[in-house]
């Protein structure tokens, strides 16, 4: 890491709003679990015994606080996941769950948007896949809620609705990986650091979105957000 030196133009650092705080997070790095609820692991056609999760990433500068977004680039076909995000107030290595559950700042809840298209077309000829998950505000995501004043979260309902009907709903519990796993088992491929944040899985009920549809994506107890892709 290079200190006391000048940059060639100033460095942009992703940020989120903290709820009832006038400072921002800081955002280093964007983890993301794949089929953490039995249901959707179904729905893509694996296995949702308790293997050991995986993981992808998204650039950091995906995210986006923003109601109003444009739609993606080279997709027909954008699917939407609601993600319960969980913030990282400090790191480490090879952590035990319950050290890992100490590293937690506070919740967000997420939308983990695909191009669907895109990765499909990817697997099939066995290519990388990231450019399907980390294009452009592929992230939104509320404003943090610090965990001290998240209460009883485990059994907080988190959904998403598409123009006011429900198409994804699930309880925190339903998580084959609890949060401190999750965080453990990451810790044992990277250090985790301050800053990272952790996308935790999604419902069953994964789907498309088209041009001018409202998503709202709530959890109890932790936030919401309102987005259109136009």
């Amino acid at each position: 890491m290079i200190k006391n030196t000048s940059f060639l133009f100033p460095p942009v650092i992703p940020s989120l709003p903290i709820e009832g705080q006038s400072a921002c997070f800081p955002v280093g790095r964007i983890w993301c679990v794949g089929r953490n609820y039995a249901e959707h692991s179904r729905e893509m056609g694996s296995d949702p015994e308790r293997n050991p999760p995986f993981f992808f990433t998204k650039p950091a500068d995906s995210i986006s606080t923003l109601s109003v977004l444009p739609f993606p680039l080279q997709t027909q076909k954008l699917h939407y996941e609601v993600e319960l995000v969980v913030a990282l107030a400090a790191g480490g290595t090879n952590l035990t769950p319950e050290e890992s559950r100490g590293l937690i700042y506070g919740y967000a809840v997420g939308l983990d948007m695909t191009r669907r298209d895109m990765q499909e077309e990817a697997k099939k000829n066995r290519h990388p896949w990231s450019l399907s998950k980390g294009f452009d505000n592929a992230c939104p995501i509320s404003a943090i809620r610090p965990a001290s004043e998240v209460e009883d979260l485990e059994q907080s309902l988190i959904t998403l609705k598409i123009n006011g009907d429900v198409r994804q709903s699930g309880r925190i519990s339903d998580m084959i990986w609890s949060i401190p796993e999750i965080i453990s088992a990451l810790s044992h491929s990277v250090t985790v650091r301050a800053g990272d944040l952790i996308m935790t899985g999604t419902p069953a009920g994964v789907g498309q979105v088209n041009p001018h549809d409202v998503m709202e994506a709530n959890c109890d107890n932790v936030g919401n957000i309102t987005v259109t892709y136009q």
